[in-house]
């Protein structure tokens, strides 16, 4: 911690002392300009005011770097410094996101092509009209995912409605979880994704694993979602992949009719609006999601450990097209991507 900060101080004061000479003597040339040189002197001063500004950004920069060292300790999880020298605290809350910060981030992506190319939390800012926000970053797989929903251990429910806390639609909207470490579980919001998903066509990419350890995923292309006002309803392309397009309901045509998601908007408890008549599929199924009447595919169901579970309704963290409706999966995660990012992998994800 101590070489940390130190660095970033001597960084700060360097930074202090070019400042300075150029405040004293940047708006003067080395001589009396004559008419003809007029010219060169402005745009001589033209480009300290330029550089000027610049070294005013990387104080700044620094400067709530510094602070964010000092104050928070999600850094850790980066980081072998904080790793070994900060003790965990209890009950650390996420670190805030107010005030006025210098990030220039939009995704994970942009993370990644930075040179920042290892797994971890990041802060990113898809929208300038809006604060930033911590994000786990999957640099595995290709690099450049940025990480929208992840089960791995249970700790999080995901429905839990006995009164005060159930997951009510403006959680989901707002997200909710742990942004700890690797194995923490979230869904990072609605209105998150959505900011996300406006620059243009993104891919979706689901990484599973079940409970013997063997890996699948699902690839969609042109992955999109809707505002609020549309109820956050979902849209996807062509699939590929080695775990079966639960999404679009399986290959079976009767069950593409009933289950499909595509085109469906996201229901909660408390706002049901799915296409099942006779109920509610976000009661049945235990968490909010996309439902049609009502699913092949949930992965915010109820965490069954070991696999095969019994239930009143097919509510476990369920895709039906590799391990069916009957069986809840160990570890999810959910993550987008521009298809502009060009890799040459399509591998398992990192779950372990």
């Amino acid at each position: 911690m101590h070489q940390v900060t130190t660095h970033v101080f001597n960084k700060m004061n360097i930074i202090m002392s070019q400042l300075l000479i150029l405040l004293f003597f940047g708006p003067f040339c080395l001589s009396a300009p004559r008419l003809s040189e007029r010219d060169d002197c402005l745009l001589e001063n033209s480009r300290l005011r330029e550089t000027l500004k610049t070294l005013q950004d990387l104080s700044q920069l620094y400067e709530f770097q510094l602070n964010d060292l000092l104050g928070n300790n999600y850094h850790r999880q980066i980081s072998n410094v904080f790793s070994a020298r900060v003790p965990s605290p209890q009950n650390t809350s996420l670190p805030t996101t107010g005030g006025s910060l210098l990030v220039y981030d939009q995704d994970c992506a942009m993370v990644f092509n930075r040179g920042k190319t290892e797994n971890g939390y990041y802060r990113i800012r898809p929208r300038m009209d809006k604060e930033p926000f911590l994000v786990y970053c999957d640099m595995s797989d290709g690099g450049g995912w940025t990480v929208i929903q992840r089960r791995s251990n249970g700790k999080e429910n995901f429905f839990r409605c006995e009164l005060p806390h159930c997951r009510l639609w403006e959680e989901y909207k707002e997200g909710f979880g742990e942004f700890q470490s690797k194995g923490d579980e979230y869904w990072l919001g609605n209105d998150k994704i959505y900011d996300l998903l406006l620059r243009g066509e993104n891919s979706l990419k689901i990484d599973l694993m079940d409970w013997h350890g063997e890996k699948r995923y699902a690839i969609y292309e042109d992955f999109q979602l809707k505002n609020e006002t549309d109820h956050y309803r979902i849209s996807f392309g062509t699939f590929s992949g080695t775990a079966g397009d639960a999404l679009s309901g399986g290959s079976n045509f009767d069950q593409q009719w009933s289950a499909s998601l595509n085109g469906m908007p996201f229901s909660t408890s408390d706002r049901d609006n799915d296409r099942f008549l006779a109920g509610s599929c976000a009661q049945e199924s235990r968490s909010g999601w996309w439902f049609n009447r009502c699913h092949a595919a949930n992965l915010n169901g109820l965490y069954y450990k070991k696999g095969k579970y019994t239930a009143s309704s097919d509510n476990g963290v369920v895709w039906s097209t590799w391990r069916g409706l009957w069986y809840s999966l160990k570890y999810t995660a959910m993550k987008i991507r521009i298809p502009s990012f060009v890799d040459g992998e399509s591998g398992d994800g990192e779950a372990n």
